[in-house]
């Protein structure tokens, strides 16, 4: 039995190194698809950026800076609006409006025309969205790279033990095992 709970550790050693590897290949891999497809798109931060003012965004955290620079962006452009703040039409006046009978129409379609401020944060919804999910990808892959070092440590110290606690002992020699008695015999 004692072997079976050997080779039983030995092979729950392979099979936890063989995770680990993986799960740091497939994190380094992923966090340098997401570094080398930022540094495609060849972003920089303006000057006004904190963390990131005239840089090329070429990392996760550095994208999140550049959302945030955007988001700011976007509030000073809307006068301070989000876009479930901001009047959903343009009116005929110039002025926002919720009212579409107050709204100016598109001269081919007759209908209301859309605020063209809301349009600033549809956009820069998106981007954000963008550069967020890339900050969250370079984490995610961060942590596979963590707790695949965790399982490889795991599996060859699981490996240890198993080749060090349950391995075969030499047998005892002759001279420690004790000596059998010999009972005289009755007659």
């Amino acid at each position: 039995m004692k072997r079976l709970y050997r080779y039983g550790g030995i092979a729950a050693s392979v099979v936890l190194v063989a995770f680990g590897i993986g799960s740091i290949v497939v994190g380094a891999n992923g966090r340098a698809e997401v570094r080398h497809d930022l540094s495609r798109e060849q972003i920089v931060g303006t000057p006004d950026m904190e963390g990131v003012a005239n840089k090329h965004i070429t990392t996760g955290a550095m994208a999140r800076k550049f959302a945030e620079g955007m988001r700011k962006h976007a509030l000073e452009a809307t006068g301070g609006k989000t876009y479930a703040q901001m009047p959903r039409y343009m009116g005929k006046d110039g002025k926002p409006t919720n009212d579409e009978k107050q709204a100016a129409t598109d001269p081919k379609s007759g209908k209301p025309l859309d605020n063209p401020a809301r349009n600033i944060w549809v956009t820069e919804t998106a981007l954000s969205t963008a550069l967020n999910t890339s900050y969250f990808a370079e984490n995610v892959a961060n942590f596979a790279i963590v707790m695949g070092i965790a399982l490889l440590l795991t599996g060859i110290g699981f490996g240890v033990l198993s080749v060090t606690v349950l391995g075969e002992r030499p047998e005892e020699s002759p001279a420690r095992q004790p000596r059998a008695t010999t009972r005289p015999a009755l007659s």
